[in-house]
């Protein structure tokens, strides 16, 4: 599998220079290759190839008295902005015809240099590693790298990003083998929420953290004091540098935060099942900044991440099951309830729940059925399955074969 590998950098001022003016260029060459790529959509609904438009866009282009400092930079970087071009298109129409899953990808827009992200990325002939532990790009030099942990592998490619707090990192893709934890007898089910982060089945709770909430008396006085500032000022640029700092530091913290947490589950448990949360409909709510400050979606992607690269198993039980309605001892539905409504008592049984307990105990049996009832796994727990089910068994009717009719020899009618 292919991993990223993410390190700060600490480039020279004359490295900066050199990198700014990498990242404009980049940016210009795909701003002009997507001209050219309408342009000639719109004349006859023609696609120009990936060779000729890097003939037109770079090696023309450095010829004209307009383009000719393109020649002042590395010409790789100049064509993975291309290939980046090309990946756009690939994506946005691949989701126009479904192969793609996600939410929906519109066509690619133009660059801007007012972008408070800029980035450009290199390929095998554009950088190489010291064993002083520099890494040189071409046509900038050697830079310092802060290494936490050795790569894997040899990278493939690196990326250098330049963040709106004004920090370099260097992302590796390296290619590594998948390593298994230790085998685990124990499953667990998840019930996010936002007073108590999570409530695990097995009893235990995760506290959220609000990295938001607990920063935001500091993200307002930056924020005030941006806006004093006048515009185009020099004193303006350090306030936005300022505020944009104190938001990195809190997205950092969250992102470590699901990591840990993330880690700390795969290895206690050899499944993972949690609900599959409309996270974008949420944050339309008036919950929206506690949903965002939750962060539900990257915990979830993390979680499936991570167990992918470790042999454990994640599962999403869908969002319409009535987890909250559900006793977890004999499976009556005892109707829907406010959220002010934290314990309740089952008609069906009596059992008094916990309202967070109970519905952890619902997804978990929910994903463990799920998982044994896929295709191509046993009906019903217990039962043994003597081959791997064919693609067409996997529908209600298989298909009969050529020259035959659909009801075989001495099959039921």
């Amino acid at each position: 599998m292919y991993l990223r590998y993410s390190f700060r950098i600490e480039p020279t001022p004359r490295q900066r220079i050199a990198l700014a003016r990498t990242f404009g260029c980049a940016r210009v060459v795909y701003n002009d290759a997507l001209t050219l790529r309408k342009d000639a959509w719109k004349a006859d609904r023609s696609k120009i190839s990936a060779g000729e438009l890097a003939r037109r866009v770079i090696t023309e282009g450095k010829r004209t008295p307009q383009r000719a400092w393109l020649a002042e930079v590395s010409v790789d970087a100049l064509q993975s902005s291309l290939r980046d071009l090309d990946a756009a298109y690939k994506n946005f129409f691949d989701s126009l015809s479904g192969k793609r899953r996600g939410r929906p990808i519109g066509l690619p827009t133009y660059k801007k240099r007012s972008d408070s992200r800029q980035a450009v990325r290199f390929s095998r002939n554009g950088f190489r590693l010291r064993n002083n532990g520099r890494l040189n790009l071409a046509k900038i030099g050697d830079v310092r790298v802060r290494w936490s942990r050795p790569l894997p592998s040899a990278p493939s490619s690196v990326t250098v990003i330049m963040d709106a707090s004004g920090r370099y990192f260097a992302v590796f893709v390296v290619q590594a083998e998948p390593t298994s934890l230790e085998p685990k007898n124990t499953e667990v089910g998840i019930d996010l929420g936002l007073s108590t982060y999570a409530v695990l089945s097995d009893g235990k709770t995760i506290d959220n953290p609000r990295f938001l909430r607990r920063a935001e008396r500091k993200l307002r006085k930056a924020q005030q004091n941006l806006s004093r500032k006048a515009k185009g000022s020099a004193n303006r640029a350090k306030a936005r540098i300022r505020l944009a700092r104190a938001h990195a530091r809190v997205a950092d913290a969250r992102k470590d935060w699901c990591h840990q947490t993330a880690s700390r589950l795969l290895r206690e448990n050899q499944a993972v099942y949690l609900e599959d949360l409309a996270v974008s409909g949420l944050a339309r709510t008036r919950l929206a900044k506690s949903v965002h400050d939750a962060a539900w979606g990257m915990f979830r992607r993390v979680l499936e991440e991570k167990a992918a690269r470790h042999g454990r198993h994640v599962g999403a039980v869908s969002r319409w099951l009535p987890s909250s309605q559900t006793c977890s001892v004999c499976w009556v539905v005892d109707g829907k309830k406010p959220l002010r409504v934290r314990t309740w008592t089952c008609g069906g049984c009596g059992t008094v729940h916990d309202r967070d307990l109970n519905a952890s105990r619902v997804i978990l049996a929910a994903g463990q059925a799920e998982r044994l009832n896929a295709p191509g796994g046993p009906v019903s727990p217990g039962v043994e399955i003597p081959h791997q089910a064919r693609p067409v068994e996997r529908g209600t009717h298989p298909k009969p074969e050529p020259g035959t009719t659909g009801r075989q020899a001495g099959s039921l009618p």
